[in-house]
């Protein structure tokens, strides 16, 4: 199967991935086999939402476009960004980079975010329904990513916030809006990317590119602009042929880490040179699964489920000295390939499929 490969990005209806009790369904496994081979060879794969979260997407995507337009040319001293690895868990409200030409809200509950006056900030609309919605989406890709590596079910409910949350407690995981080149918005450095006229390819340094420190990222655009770098080294446009009811899934580093390297995570890098003549810009909603602090990033699953576990994933990592290591030492080398499943964990189930043409 993994030799096979998938022509394009795999596209897979998120009903398709919710598991039920008893055996797994053809379509269960078919489903999870698809997304998997696509985060094998692309880092990513599109997820489709039944037709009534589509509205939800749509409707807050709108919502964050208004939100950040009516914001002022000149953002105040205080929102400018500034990245501390130690308050990776406490960041909510607006956030400014000049440099990059960005601009980006953090919804998270148990954080009531304040203005630069201390004055409780008025939130775009919608954020609590996106963030249940996308949330519960995770979790369910998070646990059809378990299945095919045959972990047991909901192996890593000790780092994921509590569903509700408790009394005090404070989310891990952002539904974070972002917008860039917002042409009102001052201060602005455009970034020229090279890429080919048919414009799903891209090239790139391969020292320039972000990573995030996330278990799963859930993201929707309304404008493609999102390059992830594939098996093959070449950055590919993934958000350009997102129907109004999809939206890219990724990895992250976190993910990585838990797995023991056999989830690779997403290189992206997002592509603004096109964005000239927008009135609002490029917005986008993303959903950051994340694990929460004072807990640790264990490998124990992957080896109770007869996976082998290198040396530098041996030992349980706290989850607070994860987000403060750099992309480098995490990774443990200068480049890695992308996670190719052991013919042990495609199964017999895969290659019944493939002989029933399901």
């Amino acid at each position: 199967m993994a030799g096979n490969g998938l022509p394009t990005l795999g596209r897979v209806k998120l009903v398709d991935l919710i598991p039920s009790e008893g055996l797994p369904s053809d379509l269960y496994k078919l489903s999870v086999s698809t997304l998997s081979q696509s985060l094998a060879q692309y880092s990513a794969a599109i997820i489709q939402f039944p037709l009534k979260d589509g509205a939800i997407l749509r409707s807050c995507l709108e919502s964050s476009r208004l939100y950040f337009h009516h914001k002022p040319s000149f953002p105040p001293a205080d929102s400018l960004q500034h990245d501390d690895p130690r308050e990776w868990c406490k960041t909510s409200g607006y956030r400014a980079d000049p440099h990059m030409w960005q601009e980006t809200y953090d919804f998270r509950p148990g954080i009531t975010p304040t203005e630069p006056s201390n004055e409780i900030e008025i939130p775009p609309a919608g954020l609590i329904d996106l963030f249940s919605l996308l949330g519960k989406a995770s979790r369910d890709i998070l646990d059809a990513i378990s299945f095919y590596l045959n972990l047991r079910s909901s192996p890593f409910t000790e780092v994921l916030d509590n569903v509700p949350l408790r009394n005090r407690e404070i989310s891990s995981s952002t539904v974070s809006l972002c917008c860039h080149g917002r042409p009102s918005f001052q201060g602005a450095q455009h970034h020229n990317l090279t890429t080919q006229e048919d414009g799903h390819m891209a090239i790139f340094s391969d020292h320039d590119y972000q990573v995030d420190r996330t278990l799963l990222t859930l993201l929707k655009s309304d404008k493609a602009c999102l390059h992830i770098r594939d098996f093959h080294g070449n950055w590919v446009l993934v958000d350009g042929d997102l129907g109004p009811q999809e939206a890219i899934v990724y990895p992250g580093l976190a993910l990585y880490q838990a797995t023991a390297g056999y989830i690779n995570p997403a290189m992206h890098r997002t592509d603004i040179s096109n964005l000239q003549g927008s009135m609002y810009g490029r917005s986008t909603l993303a959903f950051k699964l994340m694990p929460k602090s004072m807990t640790s990033l264990s490998c124990s699953e992957m080896r109770a489920a007869g996976h082998g576990v290198e040396a530098q994933f041996q030992l349980p990592l706290p989850v607070d000295d994860f987000m403060q290591r750099s992309t480098d030492q995490l990774l443990n080398r200068n480049s890695f390939t992308t996670l190719i499943f052991p013919p042990a964990q495609e199964g017999p189930w895969i290659d019944e499929m493939l002989v029933q043409d399901l």
